[in-house]
């Protein structure tokens, strides 16, 4: 399968030797990042030059430690300093100026300033996202203490080279997926987010691995993991999509994840196309009753208010925990090692899916990818693009037959994770007529309905309202759709 990968992504596609190439693990880069690296000098064998990658690492990509020396190179030599990171742009709207963050060394709006005629050449690429990636060009603006009121000094982006240096062709994308088997296709999107198919012992192990890029791809989807630990959680989650965020633990408040009034900024969970709470067992998140109010109705809607201000957005909520072994099991509850915010039954009724995190192998050598594979910055902004096609939901609505009565909640999230597998799996699919049915039930479907089925027996218990037949789970089934002609 490598020659046809190659024939069909060509450029997309990077040789990762995860396994036994220590060097660039070391470096410790997200995966979009890193195999940026790897196609800027690799050749066409894959093979690296070590000597220039760590010239560029050393030259463009310093560590936090290293931010003073970068500060006094900046101020005090009066150089212009390179570095390749995340920048986000605000802009003022009591005085119309242009200010950025580097979030990654904590350099903040207050100190820094984008003038006119930087805004002027690099606008288009600053605005592109809340967050976009590239080498930054950073000066300084020196102190004017005559001006009045006087002037602080700051430091200022003197340029902007993007990060993404092709067009995404999403049609394409679309199209060679006909070039593969279902079974081809599985082990592509492995290979994409660093993992090795061959290390699998069962197609339904890579299943589970992929359950966790639904977030990736549809827009407010939900979901909850609960796993023993080392199974790579984190990583997936962590450095696979630029566009997503990780919250390291800690204290995740009403303010912090939604809106903070002080600030007069967003949360986490604005800008972002999915928020993932990791070791949801010890985060504290403050108010409880403050945060289940706001959660529940932004995991309903895709929107709730703070404060008076209206915060909406698409991102999806991703809640990943360990927990005992003897408690992985869907049918004891499995709630009762969460934080009490995680056992009201309204709140664990908007958590669309559950991910069986002790079906996925933990980690080990094998898993890791060798071989040619789809450039992970690539495939995640493929994702990202794909959340936005709403071609997949209208097919999903076309061919699920949904029983009289059934419960809204419950159809909803079956048909949402649904959609978020055709889109991952069959991204070919145009129309309904295109849909292979026995497919479509066996790889979308029946996967949908086991996710929200766990919630439901979650639900039931927890609360005895849940045990009437009123919400029992809907018997679903399919329609084929025939051209008119």
């Amino acid at each position: 399968m490598t020659d046809k990968l190659r024939d069909c992504f060509e450029e997309m596609v990077v040789y990762k030797d995860l396994k036994n190439n220590n060097f660039v693990s070391a470096l410790g880069l997200p995966s979009f990042l890193r195999d940026w690296l790897l196609k800027k000098f690799a050749d066409d064998e894959g093979n690296l030059d070590m000597e220039e990658i760590t010239d560029f690492v050393h030259t463009y990509l310093p560590n936090k430690e290293e931010w003073l020396k970068i500060k006094d190179r900046i101020i005090y030599d009066n150089e212009r300093v390179q570095i390749l990171t995340k920048i986000s742009v605000d802009i003022s709207i009591k005085t119309g100026e242009i200010t950025f963050e580097l979030p990654d060394f904590g350099l903040t709006n207050k100190e820094t300033i984008i003038e006119a005629s930087t805004w002027e050449e690099y606008r288009d690429e600053l605005v592109s996202d809340r967050e976009v990636w590239g080498v930054a060009e950073l000066g300084y603006r020196p102190p004017d203490d005559s001006a009045k009121p006087k002037i602080p000094g700051k430091i200022r982006l003197t340029a902007f080279t993007n990060f993404c240096p092709y067009t995404i062709d999403l049609d394409y994308y679309k199209d060679v997926r006909n070039d593969f088997t279902v079974f081809e296709w599985i082990d592509v999107l492995l290979g994409a987010i660093d993992y090795n198919a061959a290390g699998y012992k069962s197609e339904e192990q890579k299943l589970y691995m992929l359950t966790r890029l639904l977030p990736f791809v549809e827009k407010n989807l939900n979901l909850i993991e609960l796993a023993p630990k080392g199974t790579g959680k984190s990583y997936v989650f962590g450095h696979i999509s630029k566009y997503g965020l990780l919250t390291d633990g800690g204290k995740v408040t009403r303010t912090k994840m939604f809106y903070d009034k002080q600030r007069k900024a967003p949360g986490f969970i604005v800008g972002n196309d999915f928020v993932v709470i990791d070791e949801v067992k010890l985060v504290q998140f403050g108010d409880v009753n403050e945060m289940r109010s706001a959660m529940q109705g932004y995991m309903q809607y895709g929107k709730t208010n703070v404060d008076g201000y209206d915060v909406k957005s698409d991102a999806g909520i991703v809640f990943l925990g360990n927990i005992e072994q003897d408690n992985m099991d869907e049918y004891k509850d499995m709630f009762s090692e969460l934080p009490s915010l995680f056992r009201e039954s309204a709140l664990m009724d908007r958590i669309h899916g559950f991910i069986k995190g002790w079906e996925i192998p933990r980690m080990n050598d094998d898993l890791k990818m060798s071989g040619w594979a789809l450039n992970s910055e690539y495939f995640c902004t493929i994702l990202h693009e794909l959340r936005s096609d709403f071609s997949y939901r209208a097919i999903v609505d076309q061919i699920v037959i949904v029983p009289q009565g059934a419960d809204t909640r419950h159809t909803d999230a079956v048909k949402k994770i649904a959609t978020a597998y055709l889109k991952l799996l069959f991204p070919n699919v145009r129309t309904a007529k295109d849909v292979d049915l026995r497919d479509f039930n066996r790889y979308c479907l029946r996967p949908a309905v086991r996710m929200r089925s766990i919630i439901l027996r979650q639900l039931r218990i927890r609360d005895k309202q849940y045990k009437s037949k009123d919400h029992d789970m809907p018997s679903f089934s399919l329609r084929e759709v025939f051209d008119e002609d």
